[in-house]
């Protein structure tokens, strides 16, 4: 049986893992940390369960399709609760708004603030609906592999919407048909989540409005915790071996192909991390897995410049300097005494737009902001397991440049920005002993997002979904110079966010099969021949495991 090595058991290390395993690969994931999920992280402290991750469900047909494809279901797998109102916005200096899903709740929305915006928001949303649609059938699921498949018929139809739509960016295409500063951000702000300046972004980007403004969001009873277990269950199940504590530290290349990759045990040294765990470092002998494909689901940072020689990199260090990244964040977790009275998720936006989002994109020299637009989320609002009885369970992402020099967990400036989010979300929120009533309190910073997951600049998504560096011009999921190496997760194609990882693992089974379609793969997975080749004779100057 052919062998397959996977490096990280993230959600899209996990998602690969377990199509390759159907696809009739043994497949053994290596896992630096001493659990799964990666980024999907979460803490446990006192009763509560402080996801460190995503916390938005959206696009549920992808993970339906992902779990279809595994012969299960969405609704076999996770309980999904949909949030009545999706989210809350608190505007500066105005009262709040409770954002409802559905078409006719957006137009009576929309139609509130600014009269005669009702068909203008139905029309948008008609376009973000034929733009979801051209992605999902043309683009996301798309290898690129072939230039037939973006000048197809379907796309050359389309190419009137696609020129408008790549010609301006997401920030001024809602303000050319809205005036009202609030529902402006309400349609810009959802670029954030895609990692990128909505002054930056392409249009087409308003495909991300249709899935919060009318299908909805969810919750995973669970968290996001669950939705791990669930990949990590289904993974198993095909039969996939994931080995914890395990860091990789070179693939192996002979005669041009990845031939495995070689390990070290991490055990911990006696020092502790912010949240209580023990601290790991690499240690022990240097354990070798021969196999005939490597799929590197770590950042694609670190596994081109640390992980390959540089005659293998695809995209050396020098690759990066034009490289624009996604936001870096602040993330305070906070365990608090009493009721509150906040939804699920909210987001609280300043009225200087400009100088928030330049503090985010334009780098370390650019301080944030007082106040600052922030995401304030509260699972307790639905989930009962998250936190103690009488307790309150609150994630508040703030996000930064991507810049390790502002520090992780306990430094000074990550402290101060958690302080004066904590200060704002009180005032905003209407809960003035906020603080005085936090009874847990766990922070983290890019610092940290560098050190537990080799994430470049510290950043806590990837690199910015400008148009450069989206759909055929992000950075694909195989190798240039290497056969056999494949790449998945947040950092490469189709992008950021649990869907696109779902969607990158699908993509590195295209590649293995030289599938060019454009579209998702039939559900079930259903096993195609491997195609093997006789290893080449390796050189002396190649590195084999």
């Amino acid at each position: 049986m052919a062998q397959a090595v996977v490096i990280g058991a993230g959600v899209a290390g996990l998602a690969t893992a377990a199509l390759l395993a159907r696809e009739g690969y043994d497949v053994t994931i290596y896992e630096r940390g001493d659990r799964v999920g990666g980024r999907a992280g979460w803490i446990e402290d006192a009763g509560f369960r402080f996801e460190t991750g995503p916390s938005w469900y959206l696009m549920p047909e992808v993970f339906d399709h992902y779990f279809r494809l595994l012969g299960t279901s969405a609704a076999e797998q996770l309980d999904l609760v949909r949030l009545d109102p999706g989210y809350r916005v608190y505007p500066e200096g105005q009262a709040s708004v409770d954002v409802r899903s559905g078409l006719n709740e957006i137009r009576e929305l929309v139609e509130s603030r600014e009269p005669g915006g009702a068909a203008a928001i139905e029309d948008y949303l008609n376009s973000s609906d034929r733009a979801m649609d051209l992605a999902v059938k043309e683009f996301l699921y798309n290898t690129f592999s072939a230039p037939s498949s973006v000048i197809n018929p379907r796309v050359l139809r389309s190419a009137p919407d696609i020129v408008r739509w790549l010609s301006t960016d997401l920030a001024s295409y809602a303000a050319k048909r809205f005036s009202d500063p609030v529902v402006r951000q309400l349609l810009g702000y959802s670029a954030v989540f895609l990692g990128t300046d909505p002054r930056k972004a392409p249009a087409i980007y308003h495909l991300m409005n249709r899935m919060d403004l009318v299908e909805g969001v969810f919750y995973p009873q669970g968290g996001f915790t669950r939705v791990v277990s669930a990949l990590r269950e289904l993974a198993e199940a095909e039969g996939v071996r994931i080995v914890l504590n395990a860091e990789v530290t070179e693939i192996g290349v002979v005669g041009g192909h990845a031939k495995g990759v070689r390990w070290r045990e991490r055990v911990p040294d006696g020092a502790a991390l912010p949240d209580g765990a023990a601290h790991l470092s690499q240690t022990g002998p240097v354990h070798q897995h021969v196999a005939d494909v490597v799929v590197s689901a770590a950042d694609l940072h670190h596994t081109e410049t640390q992980l390959l020689p540089t005659k293998y990199q695809t995209w050396p260090e020098r690759a990066w300097k034009t490289t624009v990244p996604g936001p870096s964040g602040v993330i305070a977790m906070l365990g608090v005494e009493g009721e509150l009275d906040l939804p699920h998720h909210s987001l609280m936006l300043t009225r200087d737009w400009d100088t928030n989002f330049d503090s985010v994109f334009g780098g370390s020299q650019t301080p944030l902001p007082d106040p600052v637009s922030l995401y304030v989320c509260r699972p307790s609002a639905t989930d009962p397991d998250v936190a103690p009885s009488g307790m309150e369970n609150l994630f508040v992402l703030i996000p930064t440049a991507s810049d390790v020099s502002l520090g992780g967990s306990g430094s000074p400036e990550v402290e101060r920005i958690a302080d004066a989010a904590i200060a704002q979300v009180a005032q905003w929120a209407g809960i003035p002993d906020l603080a005085s009533r936090i009874r847990v309190r766990h922070t983290l910073g890019p610092a940290d997002f560098a050190a537990n997951y080799h994430s470049w600049r510290g950043g806590i998504l990837g690199p910015a979904h400008l148009l450069k560096q989206s759909a055929m011009f992000r950075r694909g999921n195989a190798s240039r110079k290497v056969r056999g190496l494949y790449y998945a997760g947040g950092t490469v194609s189709p992008g950021v966010g649990v869907p696109m990882c779902l969607i990158s693992a699908e993509l590195v089974i295209k590649h293995l099969r030289g599938d060019r379609s454009t579209g998702p793969l039939p559900e079930p997975l259903l096993p195609e021949p491997l195609l093997q080749s006789e290893p080449p004779i390796a050189s002396p100057q190649e590195n084999s495991p």
